[in-house]
Parts: C-alpha cells; structure tokens; sequence
C-alpha cells in the first residue's frame, strides 16, 4: 500500500515522488518530506489516514504540496535519481 509506505518513509526524511500532475499530465519528480528538521517547517502531521491525497513538502519549490495517491507513478527514499 502506498500511503503508509510512504508517510513513514516522509516523516523519516527525504523521498522522491514522482507522479502525474493532474493539470498538465506531465511527469513530475519532486524531492519531499515530512520531517521538519530537514523542511525547516513546524507542521507536525502524526498520522496517515487517508486514501486519495497525501501533503508533503516540496522541496525544489519550499512549499506544500498535496498529491493524488492514484497519480504516483512510485516513489523511493532519497533524492532524484539520475536518468541516463
């Protein structure tokens, strides 16, 4: 299941969603998280309990993000992987 999964791995540190952006269709790979540490933020989300859409920190653009479970293509920790 991909919401537990991931809002663990989010409040751990840094992870790479990358899903369909609902406006464009396009690709999108952003480097999130949900610890504050690394966010700089004080939102502090204690628990997952929804099945179609997860906030995140969006790193490359310091804001907040909410993203469509169904629209993640996967996601893994760490930062973007690099595409050869």
């Amino acid at each position: 299941m991909i919401g537990q999964d991931l809002f663990d791995a989010l409040r751990k540190g840094v992870v790479t969603v990358e899903f369909t952006k609902l406006d464009t269709g396009e690709l999108r790979v952003m480097p999130c998280t949900l610890n504050n540490e690394i966010s700089g933020q004080q939102l502090d989300i204690k628990s997952y309990n929804t099945n179609d859409t997860m906030v995140m920190y969006g790193l490359d653009v310091n804001a907040w993000r909410d993203v469509k479970i169904d629209t993640i293509q996967k996601w893994y920790p760490g930062y973007p992987q690099d595409k050869e």
